[in-house]
């Protein structure tokens, strides 16, 4: 009972001190606040017009949300996926300075010590995704309640597997200058191939959606594990889902366990 309490004071340290280093970090407080606002008041806002009319004389396919209910999940989980990768950032200074040495050594197990910081980016990521959700009335999204605690929950889940992701990549690449363009190379290009900012008829085959899109976007899109992600808290938040329901979910709770086991033996190297 003691060392299995000394593990946990330890797994709390490890995560308190990463939420002190999160929130002392201005720069990224910023972009949390600022990345949102550009994104819902500049591209929500621009392209809103353009969402539900008729294209060419012709209704392509009409929901029954405007432009920026539709983009307001993306734009969660975009704040999500910068602060969850970046937070491998933290890992990358540890190593270089020696303090994941020191921690390494201590008699804490190796999967406690990764536990604890993963947990503290997951926490970190998931308060930036909540900044967004306070804008919901600006979206002229109405939450309730259970609403609320179900999308702070999937957006933790989310949180949890995309740093260990960030891990995995932390233990990959070894300089700053090197992982913070392949992070911006990786996460832009996710986003923007997962539907998170234009709508796919879920009543409609893959072959007739493929007479608007071209069939090699259609592909990136199905293999894109942010098309799932961002489609089920979609599904929270606004009620609607391009893909089955279940799909998300299933696939945010195997990447929890499958990138913490990847992160777990690329953390003991």
């Amino acid at each position: 009972m003691t060392e299995v309490l000394a593990i946990l004071r330890g797994i709390h340290g490890v995560w308190l001190r990463e939420i002190m280093r999160a929130t002392r970090d201005r720069g990224q407080l910023l972009g949390g606040v600022s990345r949102p606002l550009i994104w819902l008041m500049i591209l929500g806002v621009g392209l809103n017009p353009y969402f539900r009319g008729e294209v060419f004389g012709e209704v392509k396919m009409v929901l029954p949300f405007n432009y920026l209910q539709f983009l307001f999940p993306a734009v969660i989980v975009l704040n999500i996926m910068y602060t969850s990768i970046q937070f491998a950032v933290s890992v990358i200074w540890d190593r270089e300075f020696g303090f994941l040495r020191e921690v390494l050594v201590s008699p804490m197990p190796r999967w406690a010590v990764l536990l604890g910081k993963v947990l503290g980016g997951a926490t970190a990521a998931t308060g930036h995704g909540t900044l967004v959700l306070i804008l919901a009335r600006f979206a002229d999204i109405t939450l309730t309640v259970p609403q609320v605690f179900a999308a702070i929950g999937y957006m933790f889940a989310l949180s949890f597997a995309l740093t260990c992701f960030g891990v995995v990549l932390a233990g990959k690449i070894r300089s700053f200058e090197g992982f913070g363009v392949f992070s911006n190379t990786l996460i832009l290009p996710m986003y923007f191939a997962s539907s998170s900012v234009f709508p796919l008829d879920p009543s409609l085959s893959l072959t007739q959606l493929s007479t608007s899109y071209p069939e090699w976007l259609l592909w990136l899109i199905r293999i894109n594990p942010i098309t799932y992600a961002v489609d089920a808290l979609r599904g929270i938040l606004i009620g609607f889902h391009q893909f089955p329901a279940m799909a998300g979910y299933a696939l945010v709770a195997a990447g929890c366990a499958g990138f913490f086991l990847w992160a777990l033996r690329s953390f003991g190297k």
